[in-house]
C-alpha cells in the first residue's frame, strides 16, 4: 500500500479539527482506558506501558478497565471523552474496525485519534490438559464429526477470538459453537471449570494463563511460531493460511492537540526502544511491535477492508 504520513494526516482517520492545547500536558493523571475486563492481554499490556509512561511523562497513568460489548463501552467512552489528552485507551484490533461494521456503536474509526501500535498478539486455541482433543488436526476433525457440539469461550461479538473462530470454520469446514465472556480472563476461568471444550485466546493470554492454571494451547494464528512458545505449531503447518489476532496501540479521542499527540507520540517510541520495557514486556508474554501513527494508521485502514470483505460473505453477528 502506497500511503504516505502526509495522505496519513489528510484522512478522517488522523489528527482532525485539532484543538490547541491550553497548557503544558500532563499537569495532572491520565486515565488509560482498557475496553475488557482485568487480567486480560489488552489489560496487561496496559498496565505494562501505563507504569513506563508515568517515569517519561511525569504523571500517573490510571488503568480504568470498561468492559461489555466486544470492547464497544470502553471505546464508546473514549469516543465521548474531552480531546484534552487526560483520556487515552488501548486500541485492539479487529474491534475497532469490525464492531462499526457489525452494528451503530454510536461511534466509527473516525472518532478516535490513533498515536501508535505497541504489540502484535497473534491467535490461539486451546483445551483443559484433560480433553481428549490433542491437537488442531483433532479439533477440527471433532467439529466436522459433530457440528455445533465444539463449544468455543470468546470475548464478545466481533472480538478477536469470534473472528478467529470464524476464520476457522470458513477454512476448514468445521463448525463450532462459540460462547461469548466478557474478556479473555472470565474466558480462561470457564475453560478451568470445563464449562466450555476451547478457549480462544491471544498467545501472549494463552502463555499467561498457562503459568496458573491447567490449559494447552494447540495452535497459533501466526506466520511462522513464536520464539515466546517455540513448540505450538501453526496453523499454516496445518496447511490453513489462517492469520489472525490483535495489534493493540494507544489511542485518543478525535481532535486531541497537535503538541498534546506530539509528546505522546515521542514518549511512546522513547517507551518502546528502553531495554527495560522490551524485557519487561517479554516476560508479560507482550509480542511487541511499534508503528508510528501513520504506520498505524495505514494498517487500520487495510484491516477495515479486509474485515469488510469478510462481513460480506460471513457475517459475524448472525
Amino acid at each position: 500500500m502506497n500511503f504516505t504520513r502526509r495522505a496519513a494526516l489528510a484522512t478522517p482517520f488522523a489528527l482532525a479539527a485539532p484543538r490547541l492545547a491550553q497548557a503544558a500536558w500532563p499537569e495532572r493523571p491520565v486515565t488509560l482506558i482498557v475496553p475488557f475486563a482485568a487480567g486480560g492481554g489488552t489489560d496487561i499490556s496496559a498496565r505494562v506501558m501505563a507504569q513506563y509512561l508515568e517515569r517519561e511523562l511525569g504523571q500517573p497513568f490510571v488503568v480504568q478497565n470498561r468492559p461489555g460489548a466486544g470492547g464497544a463501552i470502553g471505546l464508546g467512552a473514549l469516543a465521548a471523552a474531552a480531546p484534552d489528552g487526560y483520556t487515552l485507551a488501548i486500541i485492539n484490533t479487529p474491534g475497532i474496525v469490525t464492531i462499526p461494521i457489525e452494528r451503530n456503536a454510536g461511534w466509527t474509526m473516525d472518532s478516535f485519534t490513533f498515536i501508535a501500535g505497541v504489540v502484535d498478539d497473534p491467535g490461539t486455541f486451546s483445551v483443559h490438559p484433560d480433553s481428549p482433543i490433542r491437537s488442531m488436526a483433532g479439533l477440527i476433525e471433532a467439529a466436522r464429526r459433530e457440528p455445533g457440539r465444539i463449544t468455543v469461550a470468546t470475548q464478545g461479538v466481533g472480538s478477536a477470538g469470534h473472528i478467529n473462530t470464524l476464520l476457522l470454520e470458513q477454512a476448514t469446514g468445521a463448525k463450532l459453537e462459540p460462547v461469548v465472556y466478557q474478556g479473555a480472563a472470565p474466558a480462561a476461568l470457564a475453560l478451568l471449570r470445563k464449562e466450555v471444550d476451547i478457549a480462544t485466546a491471544n498467545l501472549g493470554e494463552a502463555l499467561t494463563f498457562a503459568r496458573s492454571q491447567p490449559w494447552r494451547t494447540l495452535g497459533v494464528m501466526a506466520e511462522a511460531r513464536n520464539a515466546m512458545a517455540s513448540d505450538v505449531p501453526t496453523l499454516r503447518e496445518l496447511g490453513y493460511d489462517i492469520l489472525g489476532g490483535s495489534l493493540r496501540g494507544v489511542g485518543g479521542p478525535r481532535g486531541m492537540a497537535p503538541d498534546v499527540v506530539a509528546r505522546l507520540s515521542a514518549a511512546i517510541a522513547k517507551v518502546v526502544a528502553n531495554p527495560e520495557f522490551i524485557t519487561t514486556s517479554e516476560r508479560a508474554f507482550q509480542p511487541l511491535r511499534y508503528l508510528n501513527s501513520a504506520d498505524y494508521i495505514a494498517y487500520l485502514r487495510a484491516s477495515d477492508a479486509t474485515h469488510r470483505a469478510l462481513w460480506r460473505t460471513r457475517p459475524w453477528n448472525v
